[in-house]
């Protein structure tokens, strides 16, 4: 069943590969014709937009939708949907909403920008670089990412989409059956800007300044309800240049004697230039007998090429691991373009029930490819290393839906949901030097690697307002994943590997206060959640350390070689939250949320010394992914946000928002201390402001982030540590006129070194790499 699932779904988008431009004026030709079209229609009434998941407590109940997806009896009026605090009122399951304004306070670059002021949600790697959203401060894999309700495809990073191009962001605390139970965490649902009557027609010119550069970008977005179709189109263009600085200082002890064996420093430095233009869109129409359909397709096109210098500075020398070279030139360039198109269509079977049909394709395409000389202390030439990797993943889903509406506020929904992907990567490594020339470098594991997952699920959920001062929501689903590639992967030998796993997850949610219209309210969760292996952890191909070729030295422990395990199985979790609310006159609201999850089958990235096939008989130190036992995990996630002259009497009209969050957690095969989660800090906290000048058109704000250093025992000989991180960010807002604005923020104001670090004993590893101040200057017009 899987293999025909998987063999239907990406054979309907297959197509032999074209040059990328090729493929990029051919998509934006294919979105200007289609948009060209539905502007050429004469003006009628407009259909009805997407609304958010409908999970309230209060109001009569009605079928359950995914957050993002259309609605028949939705109506677009001039007030508009609720406003973000009502929405997370309402809503049965655990909810954050961040809307528009929030989005773009700060003129933040990147989504995880906007995100990391969040309630327990982090942010991995420097400030201003981007990095792996965390919620509750777990890893990746734990936190599910949605957009526009359905899980992001393969290749996709949220620093892909700029914040201008999301409507709003929706943030469970909980997994619910609809939503998918990949979210031990909880889940970020995305949804991209939406189409209504009113025409809009807004533009954005900007500017960002770090380090000496300007990089500019520009925004644009139109909406037009023309006939029976809504038409909403988002584009942005941005060009930029950045630095980066690192010094990564590595020793070794003797088994002894504290006094290093070896000891040395390398510093880097990086210039690295990108473009990207981005383009995503929303086409709705709606038929006269309840029914819609909701055409939304993605570009995503981004380019960029970099180079950067090393040098290597031996403190204590060690003849036997020597570091393989004194100094180093590299170059590189690469290349990314995501193609998808969703698309969903309502059927209304009686006015209380309808169906819903949800299908995608799409394919990413990225092309690296780098070059990089090493020279020893002389400067004399020793080793070029050229590498070419060109990755192709195609995927596609389709998934039907029945709600329907009962008596006494009572609703159900049930679903069926198939997904496949295909990845195809071809990679070659070429070693030259100057006595033996030009040769393939690792030519035993293989150029062309294949692999292919399929997922299919069942749910059923149930959405019941019992009385009108309690509502429960409950759901079960069942899930099954199927993992299959050819040789040159993670397998013995380098053969094929094969892997499947289902899990069957319950989930109940429940809200209550004292009075239908009290301002205070309890919820109650308890699931069941998993977090299924990645593919590279299921099937990845052996990665060489670069530093340290098969044909030399044992590699250092801090360098291994990189692999997949085809045994894993997934992690399973139990929890349960329990949340106390308090809505403030004025649109405030106080939070406490308390939260616990048990973990089995935990997974851990461990190193160790092996003979892998591919090392020619040599050891080798090779970091793989092992299910390694028990974790436990729990926490409080605290959150305020109020206007001071609603909560005090002659206070100044000042928005506050504030959170802090505290988490512990314990893996039980692992002694202690430290011997928490893999990247969890013990703590992460915001505080912020607003501020709007009485008699002139000026808002200013500003928000403090607050991570603190930890260190993570990872195995009996295997740490990590993770330096502090303090951000400051802060914005003005001029308005000239409803029509024209202007908006300055500076972020990451602090500027502090971003340090981290490893240890694989007897080894110890630190990087201390610096972070830059980022001012932007934005224009904005509606036209």
């Amino acid at each position: 069943m899987f293999s025909l699932v998987t063999d239907m779904i990406l054979n309907m988008g297959h197509r032999e590969s074209l040059p990328m431009t090729q493929r990029l004026l051919s998509h934006a030709a294919l979105a200007c014709a289609a948009t060209a079209a539905t502007f050429a229609a004469q003006a009628q009434e407009q259909a009805n937009p997407p609304a958010q998941a409908a999970s309230a407590a209060r109001p009569p109940a009605r079928p359950a939708s995914a957050p993002g997806a259309t609605k028949l009896d939705r109506v677009e009026v001039t007030g508009g949907r609720a406003n973000e605090t009502e929405q997370r009122r309402q809503s049965t399951a655990a909810k954050i909403i961040i809307g528009r304004d929030e989005i773009e306070r700060y003129g933040d670059s990147t989504v995880g920008e906007v995100l990391k002021r969040l309630p327990g949600v982090t942010m991995q790697g420097a400030p201003g670089r981007g990095g792996n959203i965390r919620m509750r401060g777990l890893g990746g894999g734990y936190t599910q990412i949605l957009l526009d309700g359905e899980r992001v495809p393969p290749g996709f990073s949220l620093d892909s989409l700029t914040p201008e191009q999301i409507e709003r962001i929706e943030v469970l605390r909980a997994p619910t059956a609809e939503t998918g139970a990949r979210a031990i965490a909880g889940t970020i649902n995305i949804i991209t800007r939406e189409g209504f009557r009113k025409r809009l027609n807004d533009l954005r010119i900007g500017a960002q300044f770090e380090n000496g550069h300007v990089n500019p970008g520009l925004s644009w977005t139109r909406n037009e309800a023309l006939g029976p179709w809504t038409v909403n189109v988002s584009l942005t263009a941005f060009s930029g240049k950045r630095e980066s600085e690192s010094t990564t200082e590595t020793a070794r002890q003797g088994p002894t004697d504290p006094a290093p064996t070896m000891a040395r420093s390398e510093h880097s430095l990086s210039e690295d230039t990108r473009h990207g233009l981005h383009l995503t869109s929303r086409l709705q129409w709606r038929g006269e007998k309840g029914e819609s359909l909701t055409l939304m397709p993605i570009i995503i096109a981004n380019s960029g090429s970099g180079a950067r210098q090393s040098q290597i500075t031996q403190i204590v020398d060690d003849p036997a691991r020597p570091a393989g070279y004194d100094h180093s030139a590299s170059t590189s360039d690469n290349e990314f373009l995501l193609t998808r198109l969703n698309a969903q269509y309502n059927h209304a079977l009686t006015p209380s029930t309808r169906l819903e049909w949800r299908a995608g394709l799409g394919r990413a395409h990225s092309r690296n490819r780098s070059s990089r000389n090493e020279f020893d202390a002389s400067d004399a030439f020793t080793r070029r290393l050229d590498d070419d990797a060109d990755v192709h993943d195609d995927s596609g889903n389709l998934s039907l839906k029945w709600l329907t509406q009962l008596d006494s506020e009572h609703s159900l929904v049930f679903g069926a949901e198939t997904e496949a992907t295909r990845r195809n990567e071809l990679r070659t490594t070429f070693q030259t030097t100057p006595a033996g020339g030009t040769v393939p470098l690792y030519d035993d594991l293989g150029d062309n690697f294949r692999a292919s997952t399929s997922r299919v699920a069942l749910y059923g959920q149930d959405e019941w307002n019992i009385s009108p001062t309690v509502a429960a929501h409950a759901g079960i689903r069942w899930e099954g994943i199927d993992t299959r590639s050819d040789a040159g992967g993670a397998g013995a030998d380098g053969g094929p590997v094969h892997n499947r796993s289902s899990v069957v997850t319950p989930i109940a949610h429940a809200v209550w206060k004292p009075e239908p219209n009290s301002r205070d309210q309890v919820r109650l969760s308890l699931t069941r959640s998993y977090k299924s292996p990645t593919l590279n952890n299921l099937i990845g191909r052996p990665s060489v350390s670069s530093r340290f070729p098969v044909d030399g030295p044992i590699n250092d422990a801090t360098s291994p070689d990189r692999v997949g395990n085809p045994d894993l199985k997934p992690e399973l979790a139990r929890g349960i939250d329990l949340a106390f609310e308090h809505y403030i006159k004025g649109g405030g609201l106080l939070s406490a949320n308390v939260f616990h999850r048990d973990i089995t089958n935990l997974i851990r990235t461990l190193t160790a010394v092996e003979t892998p096939w591919w090392s020619g008989g040599k050891p080798r130190y090779v970091a793989r992914p092992q299910n390694i036992g028990d974790a436990v995990t729990q926490g409080i996630e605290l959150e305020a946000k109020f206007r001071a002259s609603d909560v005090w009497e002659g206070a100044i009209p000042l928005d506050v928002r504030t959170n802090a969050s505290f988490f512990q957690s314990r893996v039980k095969s692992v002694p202690g201390p430290d011997n928490r989660l893999d990247q969890q800090p013990s703590a992460t906290a915001n505080l912020g402001f607003d501020y709007r000048f009485r008699g002139m058109p000026l808002t200013v704000g500003g928000n403090y982030n607050w991570n603190p250093a930890y260190n993570t025992r990872l195995s009996e000989d295997q740490y990590a540590y993770q330096g502090a991180k303090r951000v400051l960010d802060a914005y003005a807002l001029w308005v000239f006129n409803p029509a024209l604005q202007l908006r300055v923020s500076g972020s990451n104001l602090t500027a502090l070194d971003y340090v981290t670090g490893s240890t694989i004993a007897p080894e110890t590893a630190t990087t201390i790499a610096k972070s830059y101040v980022n001012w932007q200057v934005r224009l904005e017009m509606k036209l």
